[in-house]
């Protein structure tokens, strides 16, 4: 079961709808899509190893926009909607002392999360909840994103064949990697806030 679900996805990987549809997802998971882009962007890497760097810049630009999308979700929605989940989390007397750390600690707060499992449209979404610097965390997004983004590819272009002889022996174990990563991800994020 899992070689027809890596070989189909190596396929869509492969696809000529597959830049659109890791853009797609680059921009949903940064505003309010669950599955991280590197799941496509490694796939499609491996797939044409010459063109890791540009899907790279694809997911960052992406990502960077669909942040932008969360920023407003949370800038904008903060006096119906985030003040519910304020309430629904009992983060009313946090909220305070949340903007006091984001007024001095915002941008390390974005650098760090951009790049860890935490999903990155708890951090957009935040940070529009606490007004943060629009075009600071703009420029953030972008060096966070695609510090991540350029790594995987990277990773992909110098070590392509060990990584997909791994991949291919060992892509249950990468699927639960990535499922756990998403899971464990809102876990800490819930746990921080």
């Amino acid at each position: 079961m899992f070689k027809r679900l890596y070989d189909w996805t190596i396929s869509l990987a492969a696809s000529p709808r597959a830049t659109l549809a890791l853009a797609l997802v680059a921009f949903a998971e940064s505003s309010f899509f669950p599955i991280p882009p590197d799941a496509l962007l490694a796939p499609m890497a491996l797939a044409r190893p010459k063109r890791a760097f540009f899907y790279a810049g694809v997911c960052t630009v992406a990502s960077v926009l669909g942040g932008m999308l969360g920023y407003a979700i949370g800038h904008l929605l903060y006096d119906t909607v985030g003040q519910w989940l304020i309430n629904l989390y009992h983060y009313a007397e946090k909220v305070e002392a949340m903007q006091a750390f984001y007024a001095e600690w915002g941008w390390a707060f974005i650098l760090v999360k951009g790049v860890s499992p935490i999903p990155f449209k708890l951090i957009t979404i935040v940070s529009g909840l606490m007004h943060y610097n629009f075009p600071l965390f703009v420029l953030l997004c972008a060096v966070t994103r695609g510090a991540r983004f350029f790594l995987v590819a990277g990773a992909m272009n110098l070590w392509g064949d060990r990584l997909r002889d791994l991949l291919e022996r060992y892509f249950a174990a990468f699927l639960a990697i990535v499922v756990l990563s998403v899971v464990g991800g809102f876990w800490l994020a819930l746990r921080m806030f």
